[in-house]
């Protein structure tokens, strides 16, 4: 009988790391815009922000992580949330997206 891989959050997370911010080319995980991943069963939920309240990208970036996350082995269906609670700031950010942007 073979195995079926146990979907997790790295899975979900690396995916995300697929998808960038249009205006700063980097991906919304080192961007600090991934507040919390939960799975279950192959349902995945995602609770992100985005840097402005009043970003003109949202949808177009929320629409990008469900199809990343959406193409996950695994995964039969993905809700994204977008939440500004607690509120984005720079200290979010990774080492890497530190360096890209040349806050190091």
């Amino acid at each position: 009988m073979a195995q079926t891989a146990v979907l997790t959050r790295d899975d979900v997370l690396n995916a995300l790391r697929q998808v960038n911010d249009p205006e700063l080319g980097i991906n919304v995980v080192d961007l600090g815009l991934i507040y919390e991943v939960e799975i279950e069963e192959g349902k995945v939920q995602i609770d992100m922000t985005l840097t402005t309240p009043g970003c003109p990208m949202h949808s177009f970036i929320a629409r990008q992580a469900w199809r990343a996350v959406n193409n996950v082995a695994g995964v039969t269906d993905t809700t994204i949330r977008i939440v500004w609670e607690p509120r984005w700031t720079p200290h979010r950010l990774s080492p890497a997206a530190r360096a890209q942007l040349g806050l190091v």
